[in-house]
């Protein structure tokens, strides 16, 4: 018999018991005195902003032509308003300097110059009647008398127009305070020599360096406050709108670019309102470029040979008033007043007058480079030969002073006939005649300049007005064939 192997596994033709399913974990008893965990709760989300929803709306409508025309339709008539606001505001300010220019700032130049030079002129008058004595003449004296109403009416009017509290202001009250002093001294000089005091000189000679020491000082304070007034006119009226004139540009290649576009994507060559916005803003921008450039010319021409010339004849005239002073009291002092340069002695007042009479000279050289036709360099070149005949007259007046000649040197100098003061009553009448052609020189460049921007700020913002309204017309127009 043969033997059983144990270690086999026995044989069976039954199937395997179905596997025993895992059973889930039993939850722990919750004590009742404790209670359930509650849900913390759910945030609600944060408000959009106003203008986080437009940017959304925006975006939305720009995924879409008709929303795509209506931002275009609403930046082309941005552009061009824009354009036409700050045409008008650049041009408004502009022209209001061109006014100043014409009609406050350089009239208020002319007339602080005419301060100085009737100051001057005063005192050249009551120097020649003093020398005159008893002989004065109703002329010298009503033109010493003209001159101080012509200084005065200059500071009322030169006070109405300083700002409160300005350096110019200050400036026109000391001399409001002096001018009466002065007229004291001289006074008191005229009265002392007619009685033949010797005391005259003395307050002539006070009133002279009150003159010329404090009150034509503060004068020519005043006219160069009011030069520096002017400049700053010129200033304001001439730069180039280069902001307006960028906006125009800008305005014009958007235009141009939806007329391109439209045409691209529906074959028409014209859109009527984008058309008429683009030629409103073309006539904008070249009467904007066009208008400026003959505006800044007129303005320029004005002062290069107006405002300029007008200044170096002013120089000039008062040159010659100081040079005729110093002459007259020269022989007032008689040799009183020197001055010491190096190692030599001088006569003041002779010295200051070769010193006015040198500025005289180069002025007139200036002048007659400065004018521009004849009728300009006429009376610099007569001015010029009447200077030449009174340095000569005045060489043999001071000859005769120096030599003791006293009557006869006070001959030549305010003499009838053939004195210094015939020479500079011609050097100042022509003089006179030079400041009034380049007066009108002036006035018709400075007007033609400010005359070329005229209507060009309330036309700017009418025509920008009606370019913004064809642009709309012309997208609203596309708009219409998508309803």
């Amino acid at each position: 018999m043969g033997e059983v192997n144990v270690t086999q596994p026995p044989t069976s033709s039954a199937a395997p018991p179905p596997p025993v399913p895992a059973q889930a974990p039993v939850p722990a008893r919750t004590p009742a005195s404790v209670p359930a965990p509650v849900p913390a709760p759910v945030p609600a989300p944060p408000r959009r902003t106003a203008f986080a929803e437009g940017v959304d709306r925006l975006r939305g409508a720009a995924t879409t032509e008709p929303g795509r025309l209506r931002i275009i339709g609403a930046v082309l008539a941005l552009l061009v308003v824009v354009f036409g606001a700050v045409t008008a505001w650049q041009e408004s300010d502009r022209a209001a300097a061109a006014d100043d220019v014409l009609h406050s700032s350089q009239p208020l130049s002319s007339g602080a110059a005419d301060i100085y030079r009737s100051l001057a002129d005063a005192n050249t008058a009551a120097s020649s009647g003093f020398l005159a004595g008893g002989q004065e003449t109703s002329a010298s004296r009503d033109r010493y008398e003209n001159d101080i109403r012509t200084a005065a009416a200059g500071l009322v009017t030169a006070a109405a127009a300083s700002d409160p509290g300005s350096p110019s202001e200050t400036t026109v009250a000391k001399l409001n305070k002096l001018l009466p002093e002065y007229k004291g001294l001289i006074e008191r000089a005229r009265t002392y020599n007619r009685q033949g005091y010797p005391v005259g000189g003395a307050y002539l000679r006070y009133a002279n360096e009150k003159m010329q020491k404090e009150m034509l000082p503060a004068a020519e304070e005043l006219y160069k406050k009011e030069n520096q007034r002017l400049s700053a006119d010129y200033a304001g009226a001439t730069p180039y709108p280069w902001a307006a004139m960028a906006l125009g540009v800008l305005a014009l290649a958007g235009l141009a670019w939806a007329q391109h576009r439209e045409y691209r994507r529906t074959n028409r060559v014209l859109n009527h309102g984008l058309v008429a916005a683009t030629a409103a803003a073309t006539v904008v921008l070249l009467w904007l470029v066009v208008g400026h450039s003959v505006a800044r010319a007129g303005l320029d021409g004005s002062y290069e040979h107006g405002v300029r010339s007008l200044n170096v004849l002013h120089d000039a005239r008062i040159a010659s008033l100081k040079a005729r002073g110093n002459e007259n009291l020269s022989l007032v002092a008689r040799g009183a007043e020197t001055v010491q340069v190096g190692d030599k002695t001088y006569d003041a007042y002779y010295y200051d007058f070769d010193k006015d009479i040198k500025d005289l000279g180069q002025g007139l050289s200036k002048a007659a480079g400065l004018a521009d036709d004849q009728a300009g360099t006429k009376p610099v070149q007569a001015a010029e030969g009447n200077m030449a005949a009174w340095k000569k007259r005045h060489t043999s007046a001071r000859s005769e002073d120096e030599n003791g000649n006293y009557e006869q040197a006070l001959d030549l100098v305010i003499g009838a006939k053939g004195a210094t003061g015939e020479c500079f009553d011609a050097v100042d009448r022509n003089l006179k005649d030079a400041l009034a052609h380049e007066q009108a020189e002036f006035q018709q460049s400075a007007g033609d300049g400010r005359d070329a921007m005229t209507g060009l700020p309330a036309g700017a913002a009418a025509l920008a007005v009606l370019g913004a309204a064809g642009a709309l017309f012309g997208i609203g127009r596309r708009l219409s064939e998508y309803r």
